[in-house]
């Protein structure tokens, strides 16, 4: 593990801090390539009950790192080819992780930043941070999903305004427009992330799990096809240990205890 992605364990939940505080926590190949293998052991480790991820210093992420992208060897366009391929891995492990990954936004999440953080499940933004997508003004298109998750967040006429126009967005906009699920005072961000990931983890996973997977892929989905996911989701979360466990608290009219101290 690079120095550059830092770990703390807060009993069943990981934090994960980009450590590059000195470029924003912009990321290298290195420090994304890190990160991506980093989320992907803890998809499968079950002790862990949930993920939060945040930036050290004043920023949470200013996306690809644009100098080490110019200075590539063969040219910044294979170097974001390349840098692009462990990126989108940590996206899809991230959209794909059945426990509850929440975006701590101490600070500026800009370009490749701003698209990590949508595709977090829920993000917790410090007031005085700023959400920016930065692509379109640097004569690029957005990766990471941001072109998949914001249109379905905002819609896509204001999704398409925000990449024209490139506006920093403030938390105030950003809880309006739907695009952060809590904004806390400064300093704040992390504790509360790391509380709500505690309070999600005494819920039932394998329902998060479902549930998560489900509405991901429902925009994509025929309406029959879809029907019969659900199905099948439902079923097996009746036949898993937790879902019993829902089913019997319901009928003894108890609260259902998902994780044991």
């Amino acid at each position: 593990m690079t120095e550059n992605v830092v770990v703390k364990r807060d009993k069943e939940i990981v934090v994960v801090f980009l450590n590059r505080p000195a470029s924003f926590n912009a990321f290298d190949y290195d420090t994304i390539s890190a990160f991506s293998s980093l989320l992907l052991t803890l998809t499968v480790d079950d002790t862990v009950r949930g993920v939060v991820i945040s930036g050290k210093g004043k920023a949470f992420c200013a996306g690809g790192d644009v100098k080490w992208m110019i200075e590539y060897t063969d040219g910044p366009a294979k170097g974001i080819h390349k840098l692009a391929a462990s990126y989108h891995q940590s996206i899809i492990e991230i959209r794909r992780m059945p426990k509850p990954v929440i975006a701590a936004i101490n600070g500026i999440a800009a370009g490749g930043g701003f698209s990590l953080a949508l595709a977090c499940d829920f993000r917790v933004m410090s007031c005085s941070a700023v959400l920016r997508q930065t692509y379109t003004s640097n004569g690029l298109c957005p990766d990471g999903g941001g072109t998949f998750t914001l249109p379905r967040m905002v819609g896509l006429a204001r999704a398409l305004e925000i990449m024209a126009f490139d506006v920093p967005i403030s938390s105030e906009q950003a809880l309006s427009w739907g695009l952060v699920t809590r904004v806390v005072d400064d300093g704040h961000a992390l504790s509360e992330s790391v509380k709500m990931a505690h309070e999600l983890a005494k819920t039932s996973l394998s329902s998060f799990a479902w549930s998560k997977q489900l509405l991901t892929d429902s925009f994509d989905s025929a309406l029959e096809a879809h029907l019969e996911r659900e199905r099948t989701a439902i079923c097996s979360c009746a036949d898993s240990t937790e879902g019993k466990e829902g089913l019997k608290a319901f009928k003894e009219k108890r609260k259902p205890v998902y994780m044991t101290e």
